[in-house]
């Protein structure tokens, strides 16, 4: 909530008198300048983020990268299109269906005309499939069906094209709900140096009912539903390369059993995600180390305004609702449509990121943190958004397009270098739960507020204490429904004069205690720094057009600051190490120069 605040003429012995600013923001004559005065008491509370840190060792096994295999004790498996024919009596062969029953290594090649593979094999037994040049299509199934193991390498051989495809509809065969191009109820490993192309017009690309594992390889996915799609968890690393268009999410985890389940960890790889609802969906926890990510979400930020996909579990946006009733055990009735998303924490550690998403466009139910990568971010709700705590310590992050650039309950820029543009606030603390996304977020107005969206509440907290921070908002450069509070780091605040809108808006306090500050905007609604330990002057200067340049300078001449907001203003916020309370500076932006004291 914004409080209007009393405007104290300051009268310039060398300079003249300078007229206030009004509260309309209206012209004022030419050679004037006011004081902005602030009072209000209290501070907000900071809480930290819990994020548990796994790494490589503990989410891979050395099998998991292991390709290699013997061609002569292998098993071979020749597939002749309307046959199959085997070097073992471990593998049955009953016309276009072919079932491997024991633990071995198995070559397979050719091509298989609505037929399938099954494995159904002791649950102790580890096996190793080899695509050697694979072509299966199932008209009514799964053309690769994992039943019983207790675990499956898919190794695609160096150089190798494999293909699976679906014919549009899944039969029920048993009383496994199969609803992708390859099922897995096991643990299934896909690695190798080979390429795998996987079509699925009617449900999931590949699923896995426990852990879904991708260490090397090429992958390209078209599904009606989910391009990747596990129960306990997926993992992604090494010379991996996923390109996804997917009907609903491009990869997806969810447990509805344990919540400690369903997670998502990548820590390379290149990825690349055209979906219809999520990119990246966790159900538990989201850790990313590195990689490179292109995801395109719900049709990208322009779509920021439709309720949901027109295409939602479509196949490549062409038949909505294509998904037969069998064909999702976990079905999104919801149009979820973010970039990343986790229901538990998110950690993103490095990484290069180009997200365009209709919803927000990196989200947790939880807490967010952000310690380095680079992210070229269009969003058509929020751009960054964490329900609890999003901390940002390193990292080169660009906002292009966004209703609220950052926002969570608690918000802490510890480092980093951000750019961000904003329709509505730049920076927002908020308490309550992030409903937005259901209505894309995209009002058009000046200083709008949302229908849904975070609940305003005085418990909210943002804290600036390093990183280079750029803020270009229509709405609220910074908005703290609690308080604010600003240690370190170089921030910017570019805001508009049109509107209910406030370079600074917060319930309790606004603190700095070090760091450099540059804000200009609207006098309407203007608040200052309740509190410094350094000096902060702020002014109103008229009514200044975009590109007039604003200099502050010492009584020698020494010029400490100069800013040319590319946004029109009538108030000017700054606060740096060297502007010390009490002293007397001279401040200039365009005709207007007068002296003001720093507070």
């Amino acid at each position: 909530m914004k409080r209007r605040i009393s405007i104290v003429l300051v009268l310039v012995l060398l300079l003249g008198m300078f007229a206030g600013c009004r509260n309309t923001g209206t012209a004022e004559p030419e050679s004037s300048a006011s004081v902005i005065s602030e009072t209000p008491a209290g501070t907000g509370e900071q809480t930290g983020t819990d994020t548990t840190v796994q790494a490589d060792t503990e989410m891979f096994t050395d099998r998991d990268y292991r390709t290699e295999y013997d061609v002569n004790n292998s098993i071979q498996i020749e597939l002749n299109g309307s046959s199959a024919a085997a070097s073992s009596d471990s593998v049955q062969i009953s016309g276009t269906t072919v079932t491997i029953t024991e633990e071995a290594t198995y070559i397979i090649s050719g091509t298989l005309e609505n037929g399938m593979i099954i494995v159904n094999a002791p649950d102790t037994a580890k096996l190793q499939l080899v695509f050697n040049g694979v072509s299966i299509n199932s008209e009514t199934s799964a053309p690769l069906y994992i039943l019983e193991a207790d675990k499956v390498f898919v190794t695609l051989a160096d150089g190798t094209e494999n293909v699976l495809t679906n014919g549009g509809t899944f039969t029920v065969i048993d009383d496994n709900n199969i609803d992708s191009v390859i099922f897995s109820k096991q643990d299934l490993t896909l690695n190798g140096s080979g390429s795998l192309t996987v079509t699925s017009p009617a449900g999931h690309g590949i699923v896995s009912k426990d852990d879904l594992v991708i260490t090397g390889g090429s992958y390209t996915v078209t599904s009606a539903s989910h391009g990747l799609d596990a129960n306990d968890s997926v993992r992604i690393t090494g010379e991996t390369s996923i390109s996804v268009d997917a009907g609903k999410d491009g990869i997806h985890a969810e447990n509805n059993d344990d919540t400690s389940l369903g997670f998502i960890y990548i820590s390379n790889g290149t990825i690349q995600i055209e979906s219809e609802g999520d990119g990246i969906s966790a159900g538990a926890y989201l850790q990313i180390e590195n990689g490179t990510f292109q995801v395109l979400a719900g049709g990208g930020y322009e779509n920021g305004s439709n309720e949901s996909s027109s295409s939602w579990g479509g196949f490549r946006g062409g038949r909505p609702g294509q998904v037969s009733t069998s064909a999702d055990s976990n079905d999104d009735s919801s149009s979820s449509m973010k970039g990343l998303k986790s229901v538990g924490n998110m950690l993103i550690s490095g990484g290069s990121f180009t997200i365009d998403s209709a919803d927000d466009s990196i989200h947790s139910d939880t807490s967010l943190t952000i310690n380095g990568g680079t992210y070229e971010i269009a969003s058509g709700d929020d751009a960054i958004h964490a329900e609890e705590t999003l901390t940002v310590t390193a990292g080169t992050i660009q906002i292009t397009e966004s209703y609220e650039g950052l926002e969570a309950l608690n918000l802490e820029i510890q480092g980093g270098d951000i750019t961000l543009a904003a329709s509505d606030d730049g920076l927002n603390a908020a308490g309550g739960t992030d409903s937005s996304g259901t209505a894309g977020g995209r009002d058009g107005m000046f200083g709008g507020h949302r229908g849904g969206g975070m609940s305003s509440a005085s418990n909210g907290s943002i804290v600036i204490s390093g990183g280079t921070l750029y803020i270009n908002a229509s709405g609220d450069g910074i908005d703290a429904n609690g308080s604010l509070t600003i240690t370190g780091g170089y921030t910017v605040v570019v805001c508009p004069t049109q509107g209910d809108t406030a370079t600074l808006d917060y319930d309790t306090s606004a603190v700095i205690t070090g760091g450099t500050f540059i804000g200009t905007g609207a006098s309407g609604m203007a608040q200052s720094f309740s509190d410094s330990e350094q000096g902060v002057i702020a002014v109103c200067m008229g009514n200044q057009s975009a590109g007039t340049t604003i200099t502050l300078t010492e009584r020698d001449g020494n010029t400490l600051i100069t800013h040319t907001p590319e946004l029109s203003f009538n108030v000017v916020i700054l606060s740096s190490p060297e502007i010390v309370s009490g002293e007397t500076y001279t401040i200039t932006a365009g005709s207007v120069s007068g002296e003001s004291t720093a507070s």
